[in-house]
């Protein structure tokens, strides 16, 4: 049978920040320490090298620090980080990005480690798919379960439109302000986006459709609610189908083919299509950097969290190792023991590196930048 063609006009009816990507370096960059990724344990990192004197760039996929929490759940609370009874995503990666400053990390946002490779002289050439070339005395990779790609709809050509009327990711809501737009997804990103945008607000676009193959959701139960509360107010619209094409005109695109389960494809007039299917982790060229890999993580030892290349350290949720527990507070442990390592590494002759304490350390006080108390 012939699939129906219905036109949906759009009825009348959006959230988190990110920082802006440090500019590209030209030419080769020493360092004696690069951290691959700017999740909460790459950011740790930073914090556990700093201590030690040891200063470091790193290199993120995301235009912006974070990782899985701000990418993923900026705004959904986190119970299990020490001392900090709750907290988002967002307020974490604030918090260790306000720790951090004294150190002076610099930055390489939106971009990949395309090649790694060893040095006669034992330090490590590092290649990204931006051009920037470093030179690294020690290497940590803290890219939790790899780089993040969003899972994207399957549909020949749409690709092309990335960027203009096509989004994964919202970056701005403010871009969205005004607009008609189809949301695509059944997850909490979806919801959380489709409420952000249908509702009052600086952000409230013209109209919003929310697209899902199915009338059930894994999102968070009060968000269904309140997006079925906005469907009965006629404020948004949501449609049990399948995004399976499009339209375009003069190179742009403008409308949805939704299939439905009753057989006919509707098209779906549009400014903005968002798809929020998640994000789909890969480990990319970690995988041929001749580190011993089980089940798509590093294994490393437990006293110095190296892997197996001497000099390349992996820490948080991309290693493995018995009784391993993906836990943020279980990388920030591992920061501590590779930062120890690595300083034997920059530091060959300076002996034993001594444990030392912030609570009572004068070189840490003066590290960190802060006055040494003095008691009574």
């Amino acid at each position: 049978m012939q699939a129906q063609l219905e036109r949906i006009e759009p009825q009348p009816a959006v959230a988190p920040g990110a920082a802006e990507p440090a500019p590209a370096h030209g030419g080769p960059i020493e360092t004696d320490a690069l951290i691959i990724g700017a999740g909460p344990v790459g950011l740790f990192q930073v914090f556990e090298l700093g201590l030690l004197e040891i200063k470091a760039h790193v290199i993120d996929s995301l235009g912006y620090p974070g990782g899985q929490p701000i990418e993923l759940y900026p705004d959904k609370p986190i119970y299990d980080i020490p001392a900090i009874p709750v907290c988002t995503g967002q307020e974490l990666t604030e918090a260790l990005l306000r720790q951090i400053e004294p150190f002076g990390a610099t930055f390489h946002l939106g971009q990949t480690v395309t090649s790694l490779r060893e040095r006669a002289d034992g330090r490590f050439f590092v290649e990204t798919s931006a051009g920037t070339h470093f030179v690294a005395r020690t290497i940590f990779i803290a890219a939790g379960v790899g780089a993040f790609e969003p899972r994207t709809l399957k549909i020949d050509g749409l690709a092309a439109f990335e960027g203009r009327e096509l989004f994964h990711r919202v970056r701005n809501p403010a871009d969205f302000a005004g607009r008609n737009l189809v949301i695509v997804g059944g997850g909490d990103s979806a919801l959380d986006w489709t409420l952000a945008f249908a509702g009052e607000g600086p952000h409230r676009a013209q109209s919003v459709i929310l697209v899902h193959r199915r009338d059930e959701f894994r999102a968070a139960p009060a968000s269904v609610a309140r997006m079925r509360a906005l469907c009965e107010r006629e404020e948004m619209q949501f449609m049990v189908g399948q995004v399976t094409g499009y339209e375009e005109r003069g190179g742009h695109l403008v409308a949805a083919k939704v299939s439905g389960g009753d057989g006919v494809t509707r098209i779906v007039p549009l400014d903005a299509l968002l798809v929020f299917f998640g994000l789909s982790p890969r480990l990319g060229p970690i995988a041929e950097w001749n580190l011993q890999i089980e089940r798509k993580q590093l294994v490393v030892d437990t006293e110095k969290f190296s892997t197996t290349v001497p000099g390349i350290f992996a820490v948080g949720d991309i290693n493995t190792y018995p009784g391993k527990k993906k836990l943020i507070l279980s990388g920030f442990h591992e920061c501590a023991l590779a930062a120890f390592a690595a300083a034997a590494i920059v530091f060959p002759d300076k002996g034993r590196i001594h444990l030392q304490y912030t609570t009572t350390s004068p070189k840490l006080h003066k590290v960190l930048g802060v006055d040494t108390p003095v008691f009574a």
